[in-house]
């Protein structure tokens, strides 16, 4: 499936899912459903401690995964705002798994509202992070 850039800022990207690709397009019709699973890696020097989610289209059920090295010992928090409330926590937690070096966290949640955005954000707790409004580390 080919994919546009919508925004391509140094801090905030948006892409949208195309539905063709080079042998021609392929539409989602009323009452047919599709499984979308995508995946990228973004390094921490090109990005801030968040990532964000709009829903577009009709979904039955949006799943996010967020992979850590262990190491930094990270916690994961997240907000759903709506076109008619402010950001509230999410209705479940993002759940943590361990698994060796790596500390992966799941949310999922079902029949997401039309233009609902989620935002997941986290902290590493094992490293040091600059508080710039107060010039000190925490």
């Amino acid at each position: 499936m080919r994919w546009q850039a919508k925004h391509d800022r140094d801090a905030f990207k948006e892409i949208w899912l195309l539905f063709d690709n080079e042998h021609g397009r392929f539409p989602l019709y009323p009452g047919e459903s599709v499984w979308i699973e995508y995946a990228y890696t973004v390094g921490d020097d090109k990005w801030g401690n968040w990532f964000q989610r709009a829903v577009r289209l009709p979904t039955e059920q949006l799943e996010v995964q967020l992979v850590f090295p262990a190491a930094l010992n990270p916690v994961v928090w997240g907000t759903e705002t709506s076109m008619t409330a402010e950001a509230a926590p999410l209705r479940t937690p993002p759940v943590r798994h361990d698994d060796g070096e790596q500390r992966a966290f799941t949310w999922i949640t079902t029949t997401p509202a039309l233009h609902a955005r989620y935002r997941l954000e986290w902290r590493f707790r094992a490293r040091s992070e600059h508080k710039t409004d107060q010039g000190e580390f925490s």
